[in-house]
């Protein structure tokens, strides 16, 4: 099984599928099934029963549903880039960081 070099936080644009042009910020990496839960990207909706107790109103309520890790790209300067990792710095305080392939701009982590 290949890594996700994709992580919470990231920007991304959906490269194929019914969601194709969109882009959001990932909520969600689910490692294990190879797929990350993007803003605003594959709205379902799920039919909620009320539920007085906890507060929860009945009705029809639209969430986000996961899509697979290989059908979006990590967006940078407004480009969909490959992953790629450098080391920055040397001995001790050297640190690997993620590069955007195509603009070279080093991408933060977790926001």
């Amino acid at each position: 099984m290949a890594t996700i070099k994709i992580r919470k936080g990231d920007t991304v644009k959906v490269i194929a599928g019914e969601d194709k042009g969109k882009q959001g910020r990932v909520l969600e990496v689910h490692r294990d099934k190879n797929r990350v839960l993007v803003e605003g990207v594959r709205m379902i909706k799920r039919h909620t029963r009320p539920n007085p107790q906890r507060q929860i109103k009945g009705g029809i309520a639209e969430k986000e549903a996961s899509i697979h890790v290989s059908n979006v790209m990590v967006l940078s300067n407004g480009k969909v880039s490959r992953i790629g990792y450098k080391t920055e710095g040397s001995g001790d305080g050297a640190r690997k960081v993620r590069v955007a392939k195509k603009t070279g701009e080093t991408l933060a982590g977790k926001k």
